[in-house]
């Protein structure tokens, strides 16, 4: 069995919602990714690197439900498209691809839109972890190649209403 890695108690609500949570008490990882009826909202960010600003339309996951579900079922993305998680508070997050189709990059924020760290290129229906290097508020996942393609690196910055000092 897969004991749940990192999960804090709204987590564990939400997988037990979404019926991901076994009958011992374990679960498979946290989904990666989220589907289209979970997401609640749709709004802009932009990703701020040393070669420019990039807009992008994203889903805000904020809920247990959204983020239990992620991008898992989309069968394409966008290039300018993404999913923005937010758990609320800085805590170690992991992921997963499982029933999700889409290769993705996934971006480790911290509270105040600093870039942690970045996974590029995950590889579709894995269940192997995804993690960020360390505490993050959110995580934003976008189309494979995405980080490259805009010269993404740690210590970027997202600029979002939800980011703290955003501008």
């Amino acid at each position: 069995m897969i004991r749940p890695i990192g999960f804090c108690a709204t987590l564990r609500a939400a997988m037990i919602a979404a019926g991901l949570l076994l009958s011992g008490g374990t679960a498979a990882l946290v989904p990666l990714a989220v589907a289209p009826a979970a997401a609640a909202d749709e709004a802009r960010l932009e990703i701020v690197t040393a070669t420019g600003r990039y807009p992008f339309r994203i889903e805000i996951a904020a809920t247990p439900q959204a983020r239990a579900t992620g991008l898992m079922f989309r069968k394409a993305l966008d290039a300018d498209y993404g999913m923005l998680f937010d758990f609320h508070r800085e805590e170690p997050a992991s992921f997963w691809m499982k029933n999700t189709f889409v290769s993705l990059d996934m971006i480790f924020i911290r509270a105040d839109g600093t870039v942690a760290n970045l996974a590029t290129g995950t590889t579709p229906f894995s269940e192997e972890p995804v993690s960020s290097a360390g505490p993050v508020r959110f995580v934003l996942e976008v189309v494979a190649g995405t980080a490259n393609k805009i010269g993404l690196k740690a210590g970027d910055r997202i600029v979002h209403p939800l980011v703290a000092g955003s501008k």
